[in-house]
């Protein structure tokens, strides 16, 4: 299992370490809905360093990036941040990723943890454009600093301007006394905040630095946990649970970052789905009854027919209720409609909402 630079720091912090996607990682400090509820609130700092990180250079950078992922990576200036997802050639998805445009050559790809190596295989497979790739998965630190204090928790580390960031968008500045940091107004919780990219070599620096500025603001580290129940609320898909390689980006919602005004891998037949229509939906639903919805739990119709599957679900901390994510017929994906969930062995109420849950 490999360690993050920070992997000493969760420990020593008394977090419960737990294995994820290959990485020793902090799942809780104080408990999951004290941690969420600290990062709706106020300030919180998640260790992200697993996430994987390319660079992609050269005069056809924009080219390979465009071949291989979903959405319009022209439109990206120089400082801005762009959501999209690389299709495979059979219908589903290889990976969700962010893509930074750091210069009109050179890109920057933020990949999940667990498909780093098949990520670069992947790209390097659509490489005939002779683009420079790097990957410095290894040697990037990452901290997610979310919430609503976050830029008033951090600006005395930074001359980067920190509430005049527009959302998904960065810059590179001096961060703790450390040049040339990357800041990008990004996250995974719908809270705000900010994302710090840093060489491992700063890691422990950084994050010591952040801890004391953001003391006043009642700043505390968060695991894993309550990431997913942040991003949960907020309806945001979730890598292997909710997408994955069978999974089709029409079905998940992911139209809004599919473009075809542009070729890119297996966008003809996506472009056909998306006229046909498609057979099943993803749905947020909330539960009308007791229970918790749970991934891979059946879902069924009054009948008790099947007729979907959860794909994500937990009581949310912020809502007081049991939430979850699932793909459902198409005929039952409308708002308001009436579903269950098994729960060992019984049908349990619940119903389709539209998502975000948390507003």
């Amino acid at each position: 299992m490999k360690n993050t630079a920070l992997t000493e720091i969760h420990i020593a912090a008394g977090a419960k370490m737990v294995p994820f996607a290959g990485y020793n990682m902090p799942v809780q400090y104080a408990g999951i809905n004290a941690e969420h509820e600290t990062v709706r609130k106020a300030v919180g700092v998640f260790d992200v360093s697993h996430m994987g990180e390319f660079i992609l250079k050269g005069d056809n950078a924009l080219d390979l990036i465009q071949k291989v992922t979903s959405n319009d990576a022209s439109k990206l200036y120089d400082g801005k941040v762009q959501y999209a997802y690389m299709p495979n050639e059979t219908g589903g998805i290889v990976d969700d990723l962010l893509v930074y445009r750091i210069d009109e050559r050179t890109y920057m790809l933020v990949v999940n943890a667990s498909n780093i190596e098949k990520d670069w295989n992947w790209i390097s497979r659509y490489n005939t454009f002779g683009v420079e790739m790097k990957d410095i998965s290894d040697r990037t630190a990452l901290l997610a600093v979310q919430g609503p204090l976050a830029a008033q928790a951090l600006q005395s580390l930074t001359d980067i301007d920190l509430s005049a960031m527009e959302y998904y968008t960065f810059k590179k500045g001096t961060f703790a006394g450390i040049n040339n940091v990357l800041v990008s107004a990004t996250g995974y919780t719908g809270a705000g905040g900010f994302e710090i990219y840093v060489d491992n070599q700063h890691a422990i620096h950084i994050w010591n630095e952040v801890f004391k500025a953001g003391e006043p603001y009642g700043i505390k580290p968060i695991g894993l946990g309550a990431r997913d129940t942040l991003r949960l609320e907020m309806g945001f898909c979730l890598y292997g649970n909710d997408i994955d390689e069978t999974t089709s980006p029409i079905e998940a919602g992911l139209g809004w970052v599919t473009k075809f005004t542009k070729d890119f891998v297996n966008s003809e037949a996506l472009k056909q789905q998306k006229q046909q229509g498609v057979a099943r939906k993803l749905v947020g639903f909330e539960m009308v009854e007791r229970g918790i919805p749970r991934h891979d739990y059946a879902i069924v119709d009054a009948s008790g027919n099947p007729i979907g599957k959860v794909t994500s679900g937990t009581q949310s901390p912020s809502l007081q209720k049991a939430i979850g994510m699932g793909y459902v017929n198409t005929d039952m994906a409308a708002e308001g409609t009436e579903i269950f969930i098994r729960i060992r062995d019984n049908n349990i109420k619940a119903k389709v909402v539209k998502l975000p849950f948390y507003k």
